[in-house]
């Protein structure tokens, strides 16, 4: 600004208050310091702002013009500082969370129920996609913080660990039972693969390059691949016996133990994955990630 902030200031509290003796109260500073202040700032404009008289001060033209920009210019100063103030008091704030449909519905809405219980003026927005597609939006500062399963060693963001995921190969026992019956003979786990329909996410997705690698690694070519866009489909279309689908275990619990499903026993077991939180550094992220991280940590 061409003028002193302060200057401005205290030209707009005594046209406020319409005396310098009020406007000193108000801004804790002598009569005199006021005086020199608004004689700085009139020669600086070269213009005559205020007209003194024996009941006070008033505008004049030109003061007039001036006080109505600065006006507008002090009310949006003080709602600014007023929305700071309401975020420390009441906990205002918003947090953008990236997280895959499965993710999201199976370890993330757990944790928000009581998140959001205990902040309730906290906006929480949402962006379900793969977690690969996540962390390059948090990278690119389009997400706070992001819900993914084993992250690549190279991401740009730090990491706070919440568990570790299984992965299995499911399937209706029914349809197990028929590619044996296909085959005519007793199949090992390694061949069942082989010769059924695996179902897989697609190739972008982080947990498709874990279990193509692991698949590599074990000599399994599959006979087919049906590519499915989210875990949640997997698990039904394998209970309806499409197929073989790989899923994370803790995700159908329920569905084991009921024999809607079984689990294809490995001959070599597939490592173990850490799920966590993925952020910025310290200095890149606001009160509310560090807060929401805070509440993670507490209830992990």
């Amino acid at each position: 600004m061409n003028q002193n902030l302060n200057q401005l200031k205290i030209f707009y509290t005594v046209a406020v208050e319409g005396n310098i003796s009020s406007a000193a109260k108000k801004l804790f500073i002598s009569q005199p310091a006021i005086s020199m202040a608004l004689a700085k700032l009139e020669e600086s404009f070269d213009v005559t702002l205020l007209k003194r008289s024996a009941r006070g001060v008033s505008l004049t033209y030109e003061g007039e013009m001036l006080f109505e920009q600065l006006e507008t210019a002090f009310s949006a100063i003080e709602t600014g500082e007023q929305k700071l103030k309401d975020i420390k008091n009441l906990g205002l704030g918003k947090i953008k969370i990236g997280a895959s449909s499965s993710l999201c519905k199976y370890i993330l809405i757990p944790l928000l129920k009581k998140y959001i219980e205990e902040n309730p003026h906290i906006k929480v927005v949402i962006e379900c996609q793969s977690s690969a597609k996540s962390l390059q939006l948090l990278e690119n500062g389009r997400l706070d913080i992001a819900l993914v399963v084993n992250p690549e060693n190279n991401i740009k963001a730090d990491f706070l660990p919440i568990g570790e995921f299984e992965d299995v190969f499911i399937a209706n026992k029914t349809y197990i039972d028929n590619l044996k019956l296909r085959e005519k003979r007793e199949l090992s786990t390694n061949e069942t693969l082989k010769a059924g329909n695996l179902m897989l996410l697609d190739e972008e997705n982080l947990s498709r390059v874990f279990v193509d690698k692991y698949l590599r690694e074990n000599n399994i070519e599959a006979n087919g691949i049906i590519e499915v866009t989210s875990m949640d489909l997997l698990i039904d279309f394998a209970k309806i016996g499409m197929g073989i689908s790989c899923v994370i275990k803790q995700f159908v619990q329920e569905d084991l133990k009921n024999g809607s499903i079984t689990e294809l026993k490995l001959e070599t077991p597939m490592n173990k994955r850490t799920i966590g939180f993925a952020y910025p550094a310290l200095k890149s992220r606001g009160d509310s990630v560090n807060a929401f991280l805070d509440f993670i940590k507490r209830n992990i």
